[in-house]
């Protein structure tokens, strides 16, 4: 696909161009948002109304990575929403608080895959832990292992995609990955072996 030219030809007014694009990115969209947002209501919501903006804000792009440009307004308008629920009454996400800032290697596992037909209960329900696990993260931590660990991006789109430094994107995905393998540790049999911290004693 020649992203940048469907991008520079919808900027042109070409609508098919757009949707193109709007295609290609979807699903990614979707996931980012719904990873972030953890319901699927509000993905599909926020992932629409992202595109929506995009089409609207063309002219803003200036160049490189369309898909980067297109998932920070997805990132964006997940932070809209949730500003949003803090403002309405609901269930507070559970503070951050992690000493751990040491790099772990990144779980190749936790990447979008197809899994095969025998894996489809499990991986269903280690799809479950891992976002329990990721509504226990602040925002700004949870953006950014959904955008490297989950999306597959590398450190600079990351940071493109969300407008974080790459200092703050690494030292932030460090402790996002302490904080989501002290979680997982809780669905410990769902885990690949390798993954699974040894009992204590």
């Amino acid at each position: 696909m020649d992203e940048l030219g469907l991008a520079l030809s919808a900027q042109d007014g070409d609508l098919n161009a757009f949707n193109r694009l709007v295609l290609e990115y979807q699903d990614m969209a979707f996931n980012l948002a719904y990873r972030v947002l953890g319901d699927p209501d509000s993905a599909a919501d926020a992932a629409q109304n992202a595109f929506i903006s995009a089409y609207r804000h063309l002219s803003s792009y200036r160049g490189g990575s369309f898909k980067s440009w297109v998932m920070r307004i997805v990132t964006n308008t997940c932070y809209d929403e949730l500003r949003r629920q803090k403002r309405r009454p609901t269930t507070p996400l559970e503070p951050y608080d992690s000493e751990q800032d040491e790099e772990i290697e990144s779980p190749y596992w936790l990447e979008d895959d197809n899994p095969s037909p025998e894996e489809v209960i499990e991986s269903s329900e280690l799809e479950e832990a891992i976002q329990d696990c990721l509504q226990q993260m602040k925002p700004d931590f949870r953006v950014v292992v959904v955008l490297i660990d989950i999306q597959g991006m590398d450190y600079q789109e990351a940071a493109d995609s969300s407008g974080i430094n790459l200092g703050t994107i690494k030292s932030r995905l460090a402790r996002a990955r302490g904080k989501l393998r002290d979680c997982l540790q809780y669905f410990r049999e769902l885990l690949p072996p390798q993954f699974r911290l040894e009992d204590e004693g």
